[in-house]
């Protein structure tokens, strides 16, 4: 399953094995050989296994999960609590949000979920929806 997720998810993004290479060798620790055009041309081919550190480059440069990346999920959910808790940049119309933005944030979809169920049965959403305006900043 991982040969043909990663081969997917390359040629998804219409990128070659040496494009890719060169992404993962980017950001390389103190330890860590540079990939190679093979090496990834193997692991396409399922010739070769990438290792645990190699496996994690592949899914944070594809934006994946390393179960999805691996076939241990079909589906590539994200918790969307653990995305504002992660180091990982994240931005809104074009905005970056801070550390501050993203705990806020968090708050009021935990707030939103847990009262969910009370006001469906307290109120007739649909009378109440306003129409959401998804478009977006360009």
């Amino acid at each position: 399953m991982f040969p043909e997720r990663l081969r997917a998810l390359r040629r998804g993004q219409k990128i070659t094995l040496r494009e890719l290479a060169n992404e993962l060798n980017k950001n390389l620790g103190p330890n860590e050989k540079p990939n190679s055009v093979s090496q990834i041309g193997n692991w396409e081919r399922g010739i070769r296994t990438p290792s645990y550190v190699e496996v994690r480059k592949l899914a944070e440069f594809f934006d994946v999960s390393m179960d999805y990346l691996s076939g241990k999920s079909d589906h590539n959910d994200y918790d969307l609590g653990k995305l504002f808790f992660s180091s990982r940049d994240l931005s809104f119309n074009h905005t970056v949000l801070t550390t501050e933005d993203r705990y806020e944030i968090f708050q009021l979809i935990d707030g939103y979920l847990k009262g969910k169920d009370n006001r469906r049965s307290t109120t007739n959403v649909d009378s109440l929806q306003e129409e959401l305006n998804l478009k977006f900043k360009d």
